[in-house]
């Protein structure tokens, strides 16, 4: 079984959270698990990229302090760190996430 290595909430930053968000896919991503507010297998949420292309983009989010991702069986569950990244940086990723959806908004 795969164990994952996740930032401990004093090694986030908010430079790394911005860096990871910066990237259409990994926003795309973190919206679609901000929708579901709860842990979703890894290959449920479509995207428009390859399977190893989206491995990296996980990795960078993970990296980042953004997401959790955990296995059971032969399962790959991922789920946003949204309480902890409220307590250290309030606010900064549901702002970027409603940003989105409004420009979105906007250009429809």
């Amino acid at each position: 079984m795969k164990q994952y290595q996740h930032p401990t909430i004093d090694q986030i930053t908010l430079t790394g959270i911005l860096h990871a968000l910066s990237d259409p896919v990994r926003l795309n991503f973190v919206r679609s698990l901000d929708q579901y507010a709860t842990e979703q297998r890894c290959g449920a949420i479509a995207t428009p990229v390859a399977k190893s292309t989206m491995s990296h983009h996980l990795r960078v989010l993970r990296e980042a302090g953004i997401i959790r991702t955990r296995t059971e069986g032969t399962q790959c569950l991922t789920s946003l760190r949204l309480d902890e990244l409220e307590t250290k940086f309030p606010g900064v990723v549901k702002s970027v996430l409603s940003a989105v959806d409004q420009a979105e908004s906007v250009s429809q």
